[in-house]
């Protein structure tokens, strides 16, 4: 274990600085009402892409009504956040880059345990971000719920078809397509993702073949990210070691992928942050990860007195580093 343990020393970060309130240089001294990114529905230059034409018959999660969007306590965050349920036909929202066009793109999955999606605080805030840095941004709103645990065997098991990792490969087919017309570079379009939807991140990383039958153009092209970003993801440490689920293979195909997480983490043990870090160094997949004694979980972008704030900036650097900005 010391010897597994030494592979991932030299890119772990413990930040100790306290009191840093600057989410990034572009954020840098705007309260969390300037921060606040609530246009997830279009309009206001935004545009809404339907994943599937109505004619395609796709599966409907577990759905327990209609459709509902409701602003709730945000955990540890300073104000409300807007949570989903009952998605049964998925959406791209697609957030334009602003000014200076970097030519890449950024794909997000928001969190909420594939039950819900928490589209404003790990969604429409997170593109506001990346349109202040010149980047196209665009939202995904996936199909939810689906159940992972099962009280049967006390354990978690990857739901058949899973239905986000579908609508994940779909998404990125559709903006390879649009490349063009958005701006984008189609060698620069990337996927972030928040607790369920970091896992969600690994999975589209992983994927050999889509998961679904091809419906037009679009799924001839690649649904795998240039690059990944994963926050404090869930479903991916086994409980074991530091090994992964079974169902979370790694392929020395996976791009560069940069990994956040907090230590004191209550709701998805930080041990699945690490674990991946582990799996995706022994596939001599380049990665950097980030692990901060505090931080909690579900921070997205909003300003905390914690240095895990500071993490934007770093995914800014880092995406110099491998060269997509």
């Amino acid at each position: 274990m010391k010897k597994r343990l030494a592979i991932f020393s030299a890119a772990l970060l413990l930040a100790a600085t306290p009191n840093l309130r600057a989410a990034s240089p572009a954020l840098a001294g705007k309260s969390s009402a300037n921060l606040r990114h609530d246009r997830w529905q279009p309009g206001h230059g935004l545009f809404q892409i339907p994943l599937w034409p109505e004619a395609v018959p796709i599966e409907k999660p577990e759905l327990t009504g209609a459709e509902i969007a409701e602003s709730r306590p945000g955990a540890g965050a300073e104000y409300r956040s807007t949570e989903i349920e009952n998605v049964a036909r998925p959406t791209m929202t697609i957030y334009p880059a602003t000014g200076h066009n970097t030519g890449a793109a950024i794909l997000v999955f928001p969190g909420g345990g594939y039950q819900k999606l928490a589209i404003d605080l790990e969604g429409s805030e997170i593109c506001a971000w990346a349109n202040a840095r010149g980047d196209t941004c665009a939202v995904l709103k996936y199909r939810v719920p689906q159940t992972w645990w099962h009280d049967d065997c006390n354990c978690q098991r990857e739901p058949r078809p899973f239905l986000p990792l579908q609508d994940a490969e779909r998404a990125m087919g559709l903006l390879r397509q649009r490349a063009a017309r958005l701006g984008i570079d189609s060698h620069k379009i990337g996927v972030v993702g928040f607790s369920a939807g970091g896992h969600l991140v690994t999975a589209l990383s992983n994927a050999r073949d889509r998961s679904y039958a091809p419906v037009d153009a679009a799924d001839t092209l690649s649904a795998r990210p240039d690059f990944a970003m994963v926050l404090y993801p869930g479903h991916l440490w086994s409980g074991h070691g530091l090994d992964l689920y079974p169902f979370d293979p790694v392929s020395a195909d996976c791009p560069p992928t940069f990994i956040v997480q907090a230590q004191d983490d209550p709701v998805d043990d930080v041990r699945n942050s690490i674990a991946y870090f582990v799996a995706l160094k022994a596939k001599n997949v380049p990665v950097e990860m980030h692990i901060y004694a505090r931080g909690g979980h579900a921070f997205g972008l909003r300003p905390t007195a914690q240095p895990i704030t500071r993490w934007p900036a770093l995914a800014q650097k880092w995406l110099h580093t491998i060269g997509i900005v």
